[in-house]
């Protein structure tokens, strides 16, 4: 990496030891996380002689950008880029990198740990021991239903999709079928090539056992898992939710699941989070709720933070082609 004069950097959520001294040892560096009682008037300081930021899980606003004339880039430690004003950031000429593909295969993980879930009661189940109620051979009313040789729909096929895919047809002997802007060329699907059928988003719907969201939140996407869309989901189906929590209509989710059109659901995400205790989604018993863990592994999370710290250095010494700068629609 080339040298470079120093500059500010304002760290707005914790990173590892190693990586803010990596900042550090560059860089003049000033951390103070505004979720935090009693750093926010550090934050809001620091914004003035900011040339660079990092972190993640708070909203960066037009109001705060005002607040940072010097800024130059912001290195998010995500993959979704929802808490920043795209625009605005372009008007400003600021660059806005993130941390793609290092989150894949964990958050695919935790997709399909929801998918085994709900469809095995794994979650009702345990509980059913842990409160001292197993003393008998369970019945037929807690069986589980299989997912080996089930049809998933997939709705978005980027990096995240085709690895959830990689897990149930490669791994599972299910039946892949998917809504996207675009087929995924063959080339790209790599062991998935003829394992998999695009399809409509109606299609998607009607015939899955398991309709599952990886979408990003867009204003196409916002609300798009409705009360029509659950009604035209296949009777008794479950429904997943992996990706962004604004994708879904929580009270219409919440109606399908008592009348009985869907199944059960599995979510790690939330239109509010932390999801608020008086939701309905908190406690019901065909709902499986995540903290929105989709990438919190130590070693994923871990892998983001040292992602952001060099896409952050790069820009900052004036290489912003060697990092990874957001473009368009985050998958």
């Amino acid at each position: 990496m080339s040298q470079t004069s120093r500059s500010h950097v304002l760290v707005f959520r914790e990173l590892p030891p190693d990586q803010l001294a990596r900042l550090q040892a560059v860089h003049d560096v000033t951390v103070a996380n505004p979720r935090v009682a009693g750093q926010e008037a550090a934050f809001m300081a620091a914004l003035q002689q900011a040339q660079g930021l990092i972190g993640s899980s708070y909203a960066i606003t037009p109001a705060l950008l005002a607040a940072a004339p010097q800024l130059r880039v912001i290195s998010s430690i995500s993959v979704g880029v929802d808490n920043y004003p795209l625009e605005a950031l372009a008007q400003c000429g600021i660059t806005l990198c993130h941390t793609p593909g290092v989150l894949t295969e964990t958050t695919a993980d935790t997709i399909f740990a929801l998918l085994m879930a709900t469809s095995r009661r794994i979650v009702e189940l345990s509980n059913h021991v842990r409160e001292g109620r197993w003393d008998r051979n369970i019945g037929e009313s807690l069986f589980g239903n299989d997912v080996h040789g089930k049809t998933i729909g997939i709705m978005g096929m980027g990096r995240i999709g085709q690895a959830l895919a990689r897990r149930a047809a490669l791994g599972f002997d299910m039946q892949v079928i998917y809504d996207n802007p675009f087929t995924v060329p063959d080339a790209q699907l790599g062991a998935l090539a003829g394992k998999v059928r695009h399809v409509s988003r109606a299609e998607v719907l009607a015939q899955s056992d398991f309709v599952v969201s990886v979408l990003p939140l867009t204003e196409e996407t916002r609300n798009c898992m409705n009360a029509q869309a659950f009604a035209s989901m296949k009777p008794g189906a479950i429904f997943i939710n992996g990706s962004r929590g604004g994708i879904v209509d929580e009270a219409a989710l919440v109606a399908a699941l008592d009348k009985g059109q869907l199944h059960a659901a599995g979510l790690d995400v939330f239109q509010k989070e932390p999801l608020p205790l008086d939701s309905a989604l908190r406690t019901h018993p065909k709902v499986v709720p995540l903290p929105h863990i989709g990438s919190a592994t130590h070693e994923t999370r871990y892998a983001m933070a040292r992602l952001a710290t060099d896409n952050l250095l790069h820009v900052l010494a004036g290489q912003p082609e060697q990092a990874c700068v957001f473009t368009g629609i985050a998958a």
